[in-house]
């Protein structure tokens, strides 16, 4: 049973440039902790980000901005601001190469193409399989990200494009390394899904027939946050690794020291 979250001042404001962002603080722990506010943050790019928008995210204190975009969503969206004083790492989690044509059918596709590659499951089942290959090919740069935020890289904003999948996943990972409850970490998750958080879909043909209801129908797996696809991130977790402490200590490399370093930067005192 997932204690109930403190209600706490909104520290989410309508960002215009930046989409899906919010404080991952207060999300309780198996042990009775909770996340800290001001320290953990997620969202969607930066590289659109207003000049308000840039001075609310300076005003963080941030100490690094975790990118997880490859080099083909920096060429479409473009690089991130720079925030005076923030550390900017770059670190994929998926390959440019890997689905390229598949992407640029989802932009530039006539409703034919797109039923061909997206209908009858097809795009969810892609999604899931995703999120398998993040958890499992991605050991090392999961495993860099919590090393970092257990030395000195906190507070810290975590994305992506959507701040969806790679940022929900490596947010979940984290949260994860802090005990956080499951539930807990699925109610962060899905939050990804409100209207005002959704990624703006790219399409080349913008037209009514472009941006048609079944054509959205048949994009909409891509854009959504699903419980299945986190689910299948933690099936691969047990399946691979026997036990998310397995994955942790084994496929992360996290030591018992270094995930009190990461529970005492991250969670209020106990």
């Amino acid at each position: 049973m997932t204690q109930q979250l403190p209600q706490v001042p909104s520290t989410e404001p309508e960002l215009t440039g930046v989409r899906n962002f919010r404080d991952v603080g207060g999300l309780p722990t198996v042990d009775g902790r909770r996340v800290r506010h001001g320290v953990l943050y997620r969202s969607g790019h930066l590289a659109h980000a207003t000049g308000e928008d840039a001075a609310f995210l300076a005003a963080l204190g941030l100490h690094t901005i975790f990118d997880f975009r490859n080099a083909a969503d920096q060429k479409l969206e473009g690089p991130d601001i720079a925030l005076p004083g923030v550390r900017n790492v770059n670190i994929p989690l998926t390959d440019p190469t890997d689905g390229a044509e598949f992407w640029r059918m989802v932009r530039d596709g006539d409703i034919d193409q797109l039923r061909e590659i997206l209908a009858d499951g097809q795009a969810a089942a892609r999604m899931s399989d995703s999120y398998r290959m993040i958890i499992k090919e991605r050991t090392a740069e999961h495993s860099r990200v919590l090393h970092a935020l257990a030395e000195d890289s906190v507070p810290a904003l975590m994305h992506c494009a959507a701040g969806k999948d790679r940022a929900g996943l490596s947010i979940a990972v984290t949260l994860l390394a802090l005990g956080v409850e499951r539930e807990a970490i699925e109610e962060d998750y899905l939050k990804s899904n409100a209207p005002s958080r959704r990624y703006k879909v790219h399409r080349s043909d913008n037209s009514p027939a472009g941006m048609s209801p079944e054509v959205m129908e048949l994009l909409s797996p891509l854009f959504d946050a699903r419980l299945d696809y986190l689910s299948t991130a933690f099936t691969t977790i047990e399946e691979t690794w026997g036990s998310t402490d397995r994955y942790l200590s084994e496929g992360l490399n996290l030591s018992p020291e270094t995930r009190e370093r990461l529970r005492e930067r991250l969670l209020d005192e106990g």
